[in-house]
């Protein structure tokens, strides 16, 4: 702990209110399992819509198939609305929650 934070509690306070109303403005981009598309085709959507690197865009589409869906993307509401968007209009199912 630093002496300023030592001697202001205030200064720490405020900071953990920052990280909190930071943390609360995130929302979930979640795709959910069908059983209409394939697993490369839903791994191309991760990269090029989400931008996830090959193993994590696999290894989301495994999720998706043996849980039913998956949080792929953590961010804003506006950023993962466009995504989402994007994912159904390439025949995905995807909600921002």
């Amino acid at each position: 702990m630093s002496t300023i934070n030592a001697l202001s509690p205030e200064i720490e306070t405020s900071t953990a209110v920052d990280v909190l109303e930071k943390l609360t403005d995130q929302f979930d981009l979640i795709v959910y399992n069908d059983d209409v598309n394939t697993f490369d085709h839903v791994t191309e959507c991760l990269i090029d819509i989400c931008e996830h690197e090959q193993v994590q865009a696999e290894q989301c589409t495994w999720i998706i198939h043996y849980n039913g869906k998956c949080q792929v993307k953590k961010g804003e509401y506006e950023e993962l609305a466009a995504m989402c968007t994007a994912l159904h209009d390439r025949g995905l199912s995807a909600a921002v929650e």
